[in-house]
């Protein structure tokens, strides 16, 4: 499906799939959905999502006619993010937004910076009264 919001094309051709839920045993039942996130090309999340009459995807046709439909809804990080939480298997979820710990205890990284980039991470830290970790965990809660 193809749909044009706020002058932003969706297509769910090109768009990555991340996961799928559904509710129903068939989809001719009148309660029967189904629903896909997708991530574009350039970062933006959406749902597209279809389904029978009594659902929140149904149409009125005519005077108390009602058919199923279908829509895409632009979604932001943190509503996607929140969607796939509730919709989408632990594996789903951790190759999209990456795998939540079993605990809230600090995790040890490793990484390697240029020498410069060190240094005033060094410099940040110190002028702050911070240690380097609460100094990058600061700089990356902030951005």
């Amino acid at each position: 499906m193809k749909k044009i919001i706020n002058g932003k094309l969706y297509n769910t051709d090109t768009a990555r799939s991340i996961g799928s839920d559904f509710y129903g045993a068939y989809q001719r039942d009148l309660d029967f959905w189904s629903e896909e996130l997708f991530q574009k090309k350039t970062g933006e999340y959406f749902l597209h999502g279809e389904g029978g009459p009594m659902t929140k995807y149904g149409q009125e046709v005519g005077q108390n006619e009602w058919s199923g439909g279908e829509k895409i809804i632009p979604m932001s990080y943190n509503s996607a993010k929140k969607w796939a939480e509730e919709h989408l298997t632990e594996e789903e979820y951790g190759s999209a937004f990456g795998a939540v710990p079993e605990d809230a205890e600090d995790q040890v990284l490793s990484v390697s910076l240029p020498g410069q980039t060190a240094q005033k991470l060094r410099q940040m830290a110190a002028k702050n009264g911070k240690t380097i970790s609460g100094q990058v965990a600061e700089l990356i809660t902030n951005a």
